[in-house]
């Protein structure tokens, strides 16, 4: 009996690629389905919403589950191809909430991050707010002084694997948008966060960013009208 060593080993390559290819699509839907749930859900947590797509196309290989980053880039399409024109609006309205935000608080030299930030926000996400302040009572008090109800609460913060951080955060309502402002220390502002998406540096918006955005955005609508 003639045995073809060759043969075996094409055949186990074969398997290995038809293999590949079925876990590269399983994870682009999941990447899909993930993003589905954070756009029409307001989820920002990207775990959490790979644990709903998973649950949701009945997925129990861990393995196969899409980076933060891949979620990200099918969420920018799953905006671009099923609410273009709304979620623009969505966003310049987020955008414009967030810079009147930062103009209260522009003593505590804010800085805007997350999804309303990077374009990635829906009509559910929160607007994410830096503060930077020798004493989170200082941002009370200025809430207090607006007569803006807020509530304290506390948000841990990851600078590098292994080194989590915690600081107070006040939840209050601008319009009709949450706002999640976390209160760094003064020399906080020298060193961002890392981003959940990418594990990088997270990206800061200062009030001359987001007017820009603002115009950037007001300029697209102009030309879709």
């Amino acid at each position: 009996m003639l045995i073809c060593r060759h043969c075996d080993s094409l055949a186990i390559d074969m398997s290995h690629k038809h293999k590949n290819i079925r876990a590269d699509q399983l994870r682009r839907a999941l990447a899909q389905e993930a993003a589905r749930i954070m756009s029409e859900q307001g989820i920002d947590d990207f775990l959490l919403a790979k644990r709903k797509a998973a649950e949701r196309l009945s997925v129990t290989d861990a393995s196969v589950l899409p980076k933060n980053t891949e979620i990200e880039a099918a969420l920018a399409e799953h905006h671009r191809l099923f609410r273009a024109d709304r979620h623009q609006a969505e966003l310049r309205e987020l955008r414009r909430t967030a810079l009147q935000a930062m103009q209260l608080l522009r003593e505590f030299e804010p800085r805007l991050v997350g999804p309303v930030l990077t374009g990635m926000a829906s009509e559910h996400s929160e607007i994410n707010l830096h503060l930077f302040a020798e004493q989170p009572e200082n941002v009370a008090w200025r809430l207090h002084e607006q007569g803006i109800p807020h509530r304290l609460n506390e948000r841990r913060v990851r600078y590098e694997p292994g080194r989590v951080v915690s600081y107070p955060a006040f939840h209050f309502v601008a319009g009709n948008q949450a706002i999640d402002a976390v209160v760094f220390p003064i020399d906080g502002i020298r060193q961002s966060p890392s981003s959940p998406v990418d594990g990088k540096p997270m990206r800061r918006g200062n009030m001359v960013e987001v007017k820009e955005l603002l115009s950037t955005d007001d300029t697209l609508a102009r030309h879709v009208n």
